[in-house]
């Protein structure tokens, strides 16, 4: 059996095994990672040698640390970052390379539509309907998109909401509110099936799906990084947040909402962001949270994007494609009968 694992913002581990009797057999790890000694390496194997194949990553993880020289040094993985490998193998995992990644942008949409179509494209590639897309999208309007769990009164004020424009709707993944201006908001979806995080964690799965963005920013010269469990950020301030959900089909939505520009001010008023929230954040203001892309780069929103999508390309190929008349009339339909109802966005007060 083998694995891969690019560890996001670090190096490949590979691992490849077989199982005899309910046991890993014949481990061997490689990778282009730095490791010193030279023997910790058959260490590592040898640690990973004998468990059983149910071993979950956080097992896997302590043996390989337990097993280490002492004074052994680990550049670009981790013992996390072998486990995750040691399970991807397991469940035969898939790599970005075995799939025709395809690219849609429709243009611009009203929010419940954008909403409808994630749930959609989902599971079409989840059915096996579909090959995985990147999608970005152009806001028809502005909105407040609250995550699935969250509580429309706790996050959102009613009066200024209403007084500036920006009507709320609810998102099938969890995570924060997105306040969106539809010229200064940078929002793609990522459709996959879950072949291809078998094995990961959702704090290495979110990294792992935005390892191309935070590499598209670096090359426009912003020192991005991903912070756990699912901001993008700068040593300026946040520049974005990630969200996901796995269906049932087996199809993934990953999506991200980065700031291009903000009206701090504006969103503070809309946005009900409490203390407690910001108590981890190192911050006593919203608006200081979050850095927007114009001030580091200079360039326009369109350049930005397009950067993206070439880095995408050139890490994992892209093709153009449109979005079908079932898919759209499918979308609608959710608009209608899920997105755009109050049973849906208030079924969390």
């Amino acid at each position: 059996m083998h694995g891969e694992f690019k560890v996001p913002g670090g190096k490949l581990v590979v691992v490849d095994l077989s199982v005899t009797g309910g046991r890993l057999t014949d481990v061997r790890v490689s990778g282009d990672f730095f490791l010193e000694p030279d023997e910790a390496l058959a260490a590592i194997d040898a640690a990973l040698t004998g468990l059983p194949v149910e071993s979950d990553a956080k097992t896997i993880a302590a043996a390989v640390t337990a097993a280490l020289p002492e004074g052994a040094t680990m550049f670009g993985f981790s013992a996390e970052a072998v486990a995750t490998t040691v399970r991807r193998a397991l469940q035969r995992a898939t790599s970005w390379s075995d799939y025709e990644w395809q690219i849609v942008q429709p243009g611009p949409l009203d929010p419940l539509m954008h909403l409808a179509l994630d749930q959609v494209l989902a599971e079409e590639v989840g059915d096996g309907r579909r090959t995985p897309m990147l999608r970005f999208w152009e806001w028809a309007s502005p909105a407040v998109i609250i995550g699935s769990f969250q509580s429309v009164q706790n996050e959102v004020d009613p009066v200024n909401a209403e007084k500036y424009g920006f009507p709320v709707a609810r998102r099938i993944s969890g995570g924060g509110a997105m306040f969106i201006e539809p010229a200064n908001a940078v929002t793609y979806s990522i459709y996959a099936p879950a072949d291809l995080v078998q094995g990961m964690s959702f704090a290495d799965s979110y990294a792992f799906f935005d390892e191309f963005a935070v590499q598209a920013l670096r090359d426009l010269g912003i020192e991005a990084s991903y912070v756990p469990l699912n901001d993008i950020a700068s040593p300026q301030g946040k520049i974005g947040g990630a969200a996901q959900k796995r269906l049932g089909n087996g199809g993934v939505l990953h999506h991200v909402t980065m700031a291009y520009d903000i009206d701090g001010d504006r969103m503070a008023e809309v946005l009900r962001i409490g203390r407690e929230k910001l108590s981890d954040k190192g911050t006593k203001s919203a608006a200081k949270r979050v850095d927007p892309l114009r001030s580091q780069t200079g360039l326009s929103r369109a350049e930005i994007i397009d950067k993206m999508i070439d880095t995408f390309r050139g890490l994992h190929g892209l093709t153009e494609s449109t979005l079908t008349d079932f898919e759209l009339s499918r979308a609608q339909e959710l608009v209608e009968t899920k997105f755009g109802t109050d049973e849906w966005l208030y079924r969390v007060p």
